[in-house]
């Protein structure tokens, strides 16, 4: 059974306070998460059953045994969480069940993210048969100041999962069967999905002097541009680390004294022969770093684009919008309005290539959302500024 519940003043392996402040000093959520109301000890003796039930009431299990115990623990949690949080869309119309699935997705990340621990000073983890984590989480939070953290457990696997994909990087074979590796960075959005790719690699390139990629992230549609003959290209993005991380893969490929990188919302200043944007394919509140890459409140970042991109275009230039109609399906936004907010930016549909997504939830009948999945299509809207 579990150790008994005390208060979290009381709690002598956070070596803290006796006041919830100290806590805050020492707790770290990379998606904004509030510090837990509620806080148990635990430790090996906890089974999966009594620590379900506390997650689910909303209380934090602050690990004190075996680290590798408290994975399976959470490999345990997460069994439990599938079987019961299935959503039953299947009598649901869209868009509520979409909804559904988002209010299910939630809860399975509230309650997963409550099994705790904590990374000291040096970002060693004092627990038996913890792995040496340290690279990766320098990777990810920068030099160790000596200050301990509290996070969940599952946090702390993603930031180790994402230096992995850091190290190895992903293969991108969008040019050629050989391809070229992209190495994503905790936090930046990794090119998992191909069929993009392979619109912006087969298109119809003009002849481009500069070419401008907004929100570039990983920096791979930028290399893509590079590679296929564009002489230069400013990135933009509106963080840092993706800068750092579009940086670093340009430079990997021994591309970037052919580019530029600017911290800003959308467009960097002046204007270019092409313009390439990949926004975030749906409308919705995104609740970790990852999501707000698919996930943009009111369809904010697309809007904003399609409203300025005309006063960054060169005479006779493209904008190439890379954007999904999954959102059409799941009734959170119509054609009708995409077409509105291309005509209110000045600009008109110069041509349009469709192609299909092959990624495995297209084949998963067992998700919720599968119906509108297999009637996905990802497009690159070709745009040029309407005549007057």
């Amino acid at each position: 059974m579990c150790l008994k519940s005390i208060p979290l003043g009381a709690a002598p392996t956070l070596v803290l306070e006796t006041d919830m402040k100290a806590l805050q000093d020492r707790w770290y959520s990379a998606s904004g998460a509030s510090v837990p109301k509620r806080i148990e000890m635990v430790n090996d003796s906890c089974s999966a059953d009594t620590a379900y039930r506390l997650a689910c009431a909303g209380t934090a299990l602050f690990w004190q045994g075996d680290f590798q115990q408290a994975r399976q623990l959470l490999q345990a949690l997460t069994r439990r969480v599938s079987r019961t949080s299935t959503v039953k869309s299947s009598s649901l119309a869209m868009p509520q069940a979409f909804h559904a699935y988002r209010m299910a997705q939630a809860q399975r990340s509230r309650i997963l993210s409550m099994l705790l621990l904590q990374v000291e000073g040096d970002y060693r983890i004092n627990l038996r048969r913890a792995p040496d984590v340290r690279d990766a989480l320098r990777s990810a939070w920068g030099e160790a100041r000596g200050q301990a953290r509290v996070l969940s457990l599952r946090e702390l696997l993603g930031v180790v999962s994402a230096y992995e994909w850091q190290r190895k990087g992903i293969a991108v074979k969008a040019l050629s069967e050989g391809g070229f590796f992209i190495h994503p960075r905790y936090g930046v959005f990794a090119p998992v999905r191909s069929e993009y790719l392979d619109l912006i690699a087969t298109a119809t390139l003009p002849s481009v002097d500069l070419a401008f990629d907004v929100g570039t992230g990983t920096g791979v549609i930028a290399a893509l541009l590079l590679m296929r003959g564009v002489k230069n290209v400013i990135a933009t993005d509106s963080s840092e680390v993706a800068l750092q991380c579009a940086k670093d893969n340009l430079q990997r490929l021994d591309l970037s004294s052919r580019a530029q990188f600017q911290m800003t919302d959308v467009f960097p200043q002046g204007q270019a022969n092409l313009i390439v944007c990949n926004p975030p394919w749906l409308p919705g509140k995104a609740t970790s770093l990852l999501e707000q890459a698919i996930y943009d409140p009111d369809s904010r970042m697309l809007r904003t684009f399609l409203s300025g991109v005309a006063a960054h275009l060169s005479l006779g230039g493209e904008a190439w919008l890379v954007v999904s109609d999954l959102a059409e399906h799941l009734q959170l936004r119509s054609r009708e309005q995409l077409l509105q907010w291309i005509e209110a930016g000045g600009l008109q549909v110069l041509g349009r290539e469709d192609i299909r997504p092959s990624h495995a939830k297209v084949q998963d009948r067992t998700d919720a959302l599968h119906a509108a999945r297999t009637q996905e299509v990802t497009s690159l809207w070709r745009l040029g500024v309407r005549a007057a």
